[in-house]
């Protein structure tokens, strides 16, 4: 998507190239969201959009439609929703004891 000025608009998923960047982008989005809530959502939709779409909706059992509108700024999806995405993208979360 252009702006005004003719210039791309910045999308993270153009630069997820692989699973390293694709952790590294993840564990800042759960940084992040103790202060915006809406950060792990969006980091999933952005992972989720610089790979196949329509695979992910199949490996997850819901329509693109419906992962692309959770996993947008505005969506509000559910954590059962969060951990589908995560498991079909290979993505596994822990916690660890922080001293």
């Amino acid at each position: 998507m252009e702006n005004k000025a003719g210039y791309k608009q910045f999308d993270v998923a153009d630069y997820l190239k692989d699973m390293e960047d694709v952790a590294g982008y993840l564990e800042i989005a759960l940084e992040e969201s103790t202060e915006d809530p809406t950060a792990l959502p969006r980091a999933l939709g952005a992972i989720a959009r610089s790979g196949n779409m329509s695979e992910l909706a199949r490996r997850t059992g819901m329509s693109r439609d419906g992962l692309y509108k959770a996993l947008s700024a505005d969506g509000n999806p559910t954590w059962s929703t969060i951990l589908k995405v995560a498991n079909a993208l290979n993505l596994r979360f822990s916690v660890h004891a922080v001293a």
